[in-house]
């Protein structure tokens, strides 16, 4: 199901994440807060090019340092474990879209209390992965961040599982309620009318750029994150690469002028990773079909994940200080 990824790292002291997350195939449920996975399922035509992000992703990490110097907190302490590709099809994208599923649907079955952290590829893995997951806790009810300039809510039906499909398809399965579904990113002249039409027929939240900035990010992603809490058993967060400003992901093919700053989409994933009910999260499209995927793109996602964690991080802290004045 999972094949060792192409960059491959020995444990060796350090603080670099290379020296820190650990590469295990098959890691004890017991030791493992956090499992990152990859799926090198690409958006391009061509069904045997794969999806560059996922390596990439692994390659930058000798760059960065496992502590936070603006929070002061060093992310050690969470053992973060990183057990490889899902195996795709070089030729049958529905059977790699269906391994994606399946794998989803193990890691969450033989991982209950992990985390999960998934790289892509473009943006049908995010429906691939919530069916499985799906499949795995079928009384739960799901909610979705989508950090994402674009609603990706196109008709399956006309042109099948692509990368501007996935919450019409999770949608359309009972995976997911419309109302249930949180679009954060919104912004200029990139949607339909028709998908607009179809977002608001569904229930589906639209949280415009403009709107966000003026409320306060801080501000809107809480109350987000409280309305879904009350409404839902266990939280998905898809980060769409491009969301952000096409000045800070130049070779993200859907990149546009406007979008999200780096800044922004770092606190956003703080805030998110303090939040307990998000079980779950994926970092897709940076996919370029014609050319290499650029450092500070690369550099741009890892550091989001980062934030991420930093969250968590934040969160256990907190909830060991609140049990210990509750002791006192």
């Amino acid at each position: 199901m999972f094949i060792r990824p192409e960059c491959q790292w020995q444990q060796e002291k350090g603080s670099a994440l290379h020296q820190w997350i650990k590469q295990q195939i098959n890691p004890n449920p017991n030791d493992v807060d956090i499992i990152v996975y990859g799926a090198l399922l690409s958006y391009a035509t061509e069904a045997s090019t794969k999806a560059q992000y996922p390596n990439a992703f692994r390659k930058a990490w000798p760059s960065f340092q496992s502590y936070n110097l603006d929070e002061q907190i060093n992310l050690r302490a969470l053992a973060v474990v990183d057990i490889g590709d899902v195996a795709i099809h070089e030729k049958d994208r529905m059977l790699s879209e269906s391994a994606i599923e399946a794998a989803a649907e193990n890691l969450s079955i033989a991982y209950p209390r992990s985390l999960t952290c998934l790289i892509g590829g473009d943006h049908a893995i995010t429906a691939c992965s919530l069916k499985g997951i799906k499949n795995a806790f079928p009384q739960d009810r799901i909610g979705i961040i989508q950090i994402d300039t674009h609603l990706d809510a196109r008709n399956q039906e006309e042109i099948g599982l692509a990368q501007d499909s996935p919450i019409h398809q999770l949608i359309a399965a009972g995976v997911v309620e419309g109302r249930h579904v949180y679009n954060v990113g919104l912004h200029g002249f990139f949607n339909s009318p028709e998908m607009i039409h179809y977002a608001r027929e569904q229930g589906i939240h639209m949280i415009t750029l403009k709107q966000m900035r003026r409320d306060g990010i801080q501000l809107t992603i809480r109350e987000m994150l409280r309305q879904l809490m009350y409404e839902v058993d266990r939280i998905y967060v898809s980060v769409d690469l491009d969301a952000l400003d096409i000045m800070f992901a130049r070779d993200v093919p859907a990149a546009t002028p406007g979008g999200l700053t780096a800044y922004e989409l770092f606190d956003i994933l703080k805030l998110i990773g303090e939040n307990e009910g998000v079980r779950h999260i994926d970092f897709v499209y940076a996919d370029p079909k014609e050319s290499t995927l650029r450092p500070e793109t690369v550099k741009i996602g890892v550091t989001a994940f980062l934030q991420w964690l930093t969250g968590i991080q934040l969160d256990y802290r907190n909830r060991i200080s609140k049990k210990g004045k509750a002791m006192l």
